[in-house]
């Protein structure tokens, strides 16, 4: 195991492992705790009562975090004529219409963050999937992320506003960024109670028992942070 850095160290031992913290007390602490010369994210990660292995126990889904992710969200559209045109005028950063642009994502440049397409492109983008897939960029219906062309300005809308997909790893674990240290608490709060409502939401019905078994808050750089699953569970944004 690598060795932790001092200040890693000084900030782990101001958390107290044994205790369950309220998601105020968790988002206080994590604020308090960040060190890095950058503005770190705050992530949730949650672990699932849910066998990952099984197709009708995985968690998919997608949220638009009310306080978005504070950053700038680079848009790619793969879509042709007057879909092209449409998702340049949403606001795309980028539109792959033609060959050209495809054969140089397939050459390995992914300098954007979320990737969208129409229907009728797909058959194009496939060929895409060794590229896009492990970067987590390939355009899927479950995800929201392929739509037609009239669907193209609010899906490029929402993506640029703070469009977070979570999906259950194999551990069955949620890894899910809900913001940026520099965020007001109470953003950070409304950001993770839309979140874990929409996990509560995606529980799928072949799941037994405790669904929500552990959550924890931590920042880029910080330690984690158990919070208290039942009050966590039962979070709702603010007004």
């Amino acid at each position: 195991m690598a060795k932790r850095g001092k200040k890693f160290r000084e900030a782990a031992a101001k958390v107290d492992r044994a205790k369950n913290y309220s998601p105020e007390e968790a988002v206080a602490l994590a604020k308090e705790l960040a060190f890095a010369s950058f503005d770190e994210t705050v992530e949730l990660h949650i672990r699932l009562g849910v066998d990952p292995r099984h197709a009708d126990q995985q968690v998919r889904d997608v949220v638009v975090l009310p306080h978005g992710l504070g950053k700038t969200v680079r848009v790619l559209v793969f879509a042709q004529g007057e879909d092209a045109a449409v998702a340049r005028e949403a606001g795309a950063d980028i539109v792959a219409d033609d060959d050209e642009m495809l054969k140089k994502i397939q050459d390995g440049w992914t300098d954007f963050d979320v990737a969208i397409a129409t229907p009728t492109m797909m058959s194009k983008v496939g060929r895409l999937g060794r590229v896009l897939g492990p970067r987590g960029l390939m355009p899927n219906p479950k995800a929201g992320t392929v739509v037609p062309g009239e669907d193209l300005p609010n899906a490029i809308r929402e993506a640029k506003a703070g469009r977070v997909e979570f999906r259950v790893d194999k551990t069955a674990n949620l890894h899910v960024p809900i913001g940026k240290v520099s965020f007001e608490p109470q953003q950070l709060l409304d950001n993770m109670a839309v979140l874990m409502q929409a996990v509560r939401k995606a529980r799928p019905a072949a799941a037994k028992g405790a669904y929500i078994r552990r959550v924890t808050l931590s920042t880029t750089m910080g330690p984690g942070i158990r919070v208290d699953v039942a009050k966590a569970r039962m979070m709702e944004p603010s007004a």
